[in-house]
């Protein structure tokens, strides 16, 4: 697990968004880390999103007891931070982008930790490609980190 403090997430793309992904798009962090979402693609605007009721009524898809975040549009070069306590199962999406696949995990914790919660189970409304982007949660917690190229 990363020592606590900011971790970065970058939001990436091709100069002619044919591709677009979260670096990495798998981290394992523990609980009280900070992350920062900064968008490095120079063509798009993204979001960092969870998957919560509060956000657009999705399913959610982080810890019970963890607060969801939503980054709104951030252009390029700017940033937004949120910072997780509760152990468990992250996963979030950029709101434009989801349909091709454009998610994340992070891991706070470990299975050990009381009120962990685990990854959560497919509720019928996440795009194909989004469920297939997802890296395992045993990867995250064995590598660390898994990088978006590892996983296309």
């Amino acid at each position: 697990l990363c020592a606590q403090g900011a971790e970065v997430i970058e939001m990436r793309g091709t100069p002619r968004g044919e591709r677009i992904w979260f670096n990495p798009v798998g981290l394992a962090v523990a609980p009280g880390t900070t992350l920062r979402f900064v968008n490095r693609d120079p063509a798009n605007s993204h979001t960092a999103t969870a998957y919560h009721s509060d956000f657009f009524d999705r399913a959610a898809r982080i810890p019970d007891g963890a607060a969801p975040w939503n980054s709104d549009y951030l252009l390029p070069d700017d940033s937004f931070g949120v910072t997780l306590e509760v152990p468990g199962v992250y996963d979030y999406y950029c709101l434009p982008h989801e349909m091709a696949g454009m998610v994340g995990r992070i891991v706070v914790g470990r299975p050990s930790d009381a009120g962990w919660r685990g990854e959560a189970r497919d509720t019928g409304d996440l795009p194909e490609a989004a469920l297939r982007a997802f890296p395992a949660v045993e990867a995250i917690l064995d590598r660390g980190r898994i990088d978006s190229e590892a996983t296309r």
